[in-house]
């Protein structure tokens, strides 16, 4: 079961791969903490882009207020995990 805290490794690698599709990177290019603005090169319709992806990868949704925490990967997971812990408090 995945809590806010933390999402297991094939959460946290299907995340990675919707970012590095979108960012037309390979895996290997993108670290934890690698910024994808400074670092990749993402803009801000990437960054709408990556939101929609995975939305619709975790069936989840994300308010745009959090794009701003989403710079890179570690921030992404962790907003994607708050969210799936939000819907499944919700289901209960």
């Amino acid at each position: 079961m995945t809590t806010a805290n933390e999402m297991d490794a094939a959460g946290r690698a299907k995340i990675k791969e919707i970012i590095c599709d979108i960012l037309e990177i390979d895996l290997d290019e993108m670290t934890d903490t690698s910024r994808f603005k400074e670092d990749h090169e993402a803009d801000s319709m990437g960054a709408i882009e990556i939101l929609s992806q995975l939305e619709r990868a975790f069936g989840v949704d994300i308010d745009q207020a959090d794009l701003a925490r989403m710079v890179n990967l570690d921030g992404v997971v962790a907003v994607v995990s708050e969210a799936v812990a939000a819907k499944e408090l919700q289901a209960n």
